[in-house]
């Protein structure tokens, strides 16, 4: 019996001495990959190219005929299967909401596609040539900023959405507050492939590649400093810049908090596995029990196998079908916003968006052709090539700052975000809003982002 013991006793002391020594070798931090900083992503193999680093203005004027066509294929009778009986958004988007949808886009929106038009043209848009690329960006600076400082930022939005997205923040992020001694100068850029942005004519354009344009971006406009803030891909990107580029960027926020760092992901599984062992009672309902989680991505995440995979086969038929490209694009509006809307006969599109704010995001990859392109990120992001850069290894020691909303897809832990984020300086839970939150509640995400902001600059 005692060298079973004593057999016992060194296999357990080896096992542990394995745990610990992987333990260390994953908690280690990983050296920056070699990244090109001038990678040609346009036609041809760029032996002559030579980059025009001119910022000009950019007119998003649509050729009148465009709208016209528009119309006049919304007029054609539509095909619709039934729903089920007793069937809301459950099953995807409800047939009879979507007739009323395209019955309120033809009659109602398009009608006054100029007043939309001139809304979206608010702000100043600009456009520069970058790594073979035609880039579009929004940039707005402050006005009455006497006695403040003017602090760069840039916003950065993902997918299904687009600059749009921001409409309602830049207002706030640009206006003085007397509660702050800072105001924000933002650059909005779309991402290469989605709206007014051109899409690569190369493959592996991931979200490194995307951070590398952005820093090249802001730099181009003067700011070797600045802070990042992002939602969806803009969250993955973001984490890239702050990675990649840790001596340019002041701060980065998230309202998408994520960390792929495989004891980040070790630490997800147990902490959903026993949630009564690692988390407290006041944001539990933040954090889902590993089955319903596996349920939950299950049910949201069929677009994403599909686009990681084919891209181009749902983009081809999203973009000559303007009635099937809105009901994609919208059901990602109505479930990402509250999971619960799916039991709403109108899928709760209105409950924190108009029409026409949601039909401008539409109208945007419609116009410009851009479903097919916006989608093959997918496809880079979970490619080979992207995971060999190992930027999941890489410890960030940028200020990081996190801003949950219940509602959105995903959310990890302070715990979970620390083995990638070593000095998250801001971490907050918000009982309501989704995954769209500077379009839902763009007052909240403001707050949020100006009180991280205030607390790396006291740092």
């Amino acid at each position: 019996m005692s060298v079973l013991v004593r057999i016992l006793v060194a296999a357990s002391t080896l096992a542990i001495a394995v745990l610990i020594q992987n333990y260390r070798h994953l908690a280690r931090d990983s050296s920056l990959p070699q990244v090109q900083l001038n990678e040609y992503w346009g036609p041809g193999n760029g032996a002559e190219y030579k980059e025009n680093p001119a910022i000009v203005p950019f007119d998003i004027s649509v050729p009148p005929e465009l709208i016209s066509d528009l119309s006049e294929q919304l007029e054609r009778p539509l095909k619709l299967p039934p729903p089920l009986e007793g069937v809301n958004f459950e099953y995807g988007f409800n047939s009879k909401q979507l007739q009323k949808v395209v019955d309120y886009w033809r009659t109602k929106y398009l009608p006054k596609w100029s007043e939309r038009e001139q809304y979206l043209k608010q702000f100043p848009h600009f456009a520069t040539e970058i790594q073979g690329l035609r880039i579009h960006f929004i940039h707005v600076k402050p006005t009455n900023a006497d006695g403040k400082q003017v602090l760069p930022l840039i916003l950065l939005h993902g997918w299904p959405g687009t600059v749009r997205e921001f409409y309602d923040i830049i207002p706030l992020l640009t206006t003085p507050n007397e509660k702050s001694d800072f105001v924000f100068e933002v650059i909005a850029p779309s991402l290469p492939g989605y709206g007014w942005s051109e899409g690569a004519s190369k493959q592996k354009m991931g979200p490194a590649q995307m951070a590398i344009i952005f820093r090249n971006l802001m730099l181009r406009l003067g700011h070797e400093k600045f802070f990042v803030q992002g939602g969806d891909w803009g969250s993955l990107i973001g984490a890239n810049m702050a990675t990649l580029f840790q001596s340019n960027v002041l701060g980065y926020h998230s309202n998408m908090c994520t960390s792929n760092h495989p004891l980040s992901v070790m630490r997800m599984v147990l902490t959903r596995a026993r949630p009564s062992l690692f988390l407290s009672k006041n944001n539990a309902d933040f954090y889902p029990a590993l089955p319903d989680l596996l349920l939950h991505i299950i049910t949201e995440s069929g677009y994403l196998h599909l686009q990681a995979t084919k891209p181009d086969t749902i983009g081809i038929a999203l973009a000559n079908t303007p009635i099937g490209l809105a009901a994609y694009i919208l059901e990602k509006f109505s479930t990402w916003t509250n999971s619960n809307y799916r039991s709403l006969p109108d899928g709760g599109l209105t409950e924190r968006y108009s029409m026409d704010a949601l039909f401008d995001n539409v109208m945007i990859y419609y116009l410009t052709n851009s479903i097919a392109t916006s989608q093959r990120l997918y496809y880079e992001a979970f490619s080979s090539a992207q995971r060999d850069l190992g930027l999941d290894q890489v410890h960030v020691h940028v200020p990081t700052g996190c801003a949950r909303f219940k509602h959105d897809l995903v959310h990890a832990t302070d715990a979970e975000l620390k083995y990638k984020f070593k000095n998250l300086v801001h971490s907050a839970h918000y009982p309501d809003g989704g995954h769209f939150a500077a379009m839902e509640l763009p007052q909240v995400l403001y707050n949020d982002f100006v009180q991280f902001v205030a607390t790396v600059r006291k740092s």
